[in-house]
């Protein structure tokens, strides 16, 4: 059960207000694990970057507040995931890396081997040339073509 409330203020922040009234401008929802756990518990930060509010499950959340949860996350999150390698210049580096990503079709130039990086088993992230990080989640759900390109990499 969760016993607070979030709104937008006519500027368009977060508001969260407690039981006893308490309010808190400019709150920011943040989640826990983005890359291992995209969907798990996130906590609720003050202006000052001082946790208010841990909600374990975000799925438990009343459907308008899980929304704005949703919408605030969502509009701070920059990591581009990528679901599909098209092709890859070279297999040296630097090279140019042409993808499918959750946001649509781009190129980068990955400088070295080392700007790939394992975070767990099937997790990368990659870092092109200019720092912009791609998040691979679960390279066993890449199509072939894709894992035989990434595979001269790793």
């Amino acid at each position: 059960m969760f016993d607070f409330l979030l709104s937008r203020n006519s500027a368009g922040r977060l508001v969260l207000t407690m039981p006893d009234g308490q309010l808190f401008d400019g709150v920011t929802p943040v989640r826990a694990f983005p890359v291992t756990e995209p969907e798990g518990s996130i906590a609720i930060m003050s202006a000052e970057g001082k946790e208010i509010v841990w909600v374990d499950k975000p799925a438990d959340l009343p459907e308008d507040v899980r929304g704005l949860v949703q919408e605030e996350v969502s509009s701070r999150e920059l990591m581009p995931e990528i679901h599909r390698i098209n092709s890859v210049s070279t297999v040296s580096t630097p090279s140019t890396w042409d993808v499918e990503t959750d946001r649509g079709h781009t190129r980068f130039i990955l400088k070295g081997e080392e700007d790939i990086r394992r975070l767990a088993l099937w997790t990368l992230i990659i870092t092109d040339s200019h720092g912009l990080r791609f998040l691979l989640r679960d390279m066993q759900k890449l199509d072939k073509a894709s894992r035989r390109i990434l595979d001269r990499f790793l």
